[in-house]
């Protein structure tokens, strides 16, 4: 495991972003996000409850944004939470994670900070 993973002391893209996707990423249609954690967005998207109108917050985080967080559903997550990474993960920087981070009050990572982005229960992939 990390000794650092920023998004365990963040979580502000899950509190920034609507977190939309396709409804057959539901358990209903054989996908892994329980259904009763979505809303129905228009006739083939679905978004998680609390992310659907601002100000929002993902139904699945725990914990209070920028001291401490996970994912309720880590394992069940969707895919743009699967495919949402802290800036400089691999070496690239994301100008969505600094906005998210900046609404909260929260400083950009820096490149040079240590990151491992595959901490179980991390708040995105």
């Amino acid at each position: 495991m990390s000794e650092h993973n920023p998004c365990l002391n963040c979580g502000a893209c899950c509190g920034f972003f609507r977190v939309s996707f396709f409804w057959g990423e539901c358990q209903s249609s054989g996908g892994l996000v329980p259904d009763d954690l979505v809303v129905q967005i228009n006739p083939t998207r679905v978004a998680m409850i609390g992310t659907d109108s601002k100000p929002c917050r993902c139904i699945s985080l725990e914990g209070e944004i920028g001291k401490g967080v996970s994912c309720g559903i880590y394992e069940q997550r969707s895919t743009p939470c699967r495919e949402f990474e802290a800036a400089w993960v691999d070496g690239q920087p994301n100008p969505s994670c600094d906005a998210a981070r900046a609404a909260y009050g929260l400083p950009p990572l820096e490149a040079n900070e240590p990151i491992w982005p595959d901490d179980e229960g991390a708040a995105v992939a």
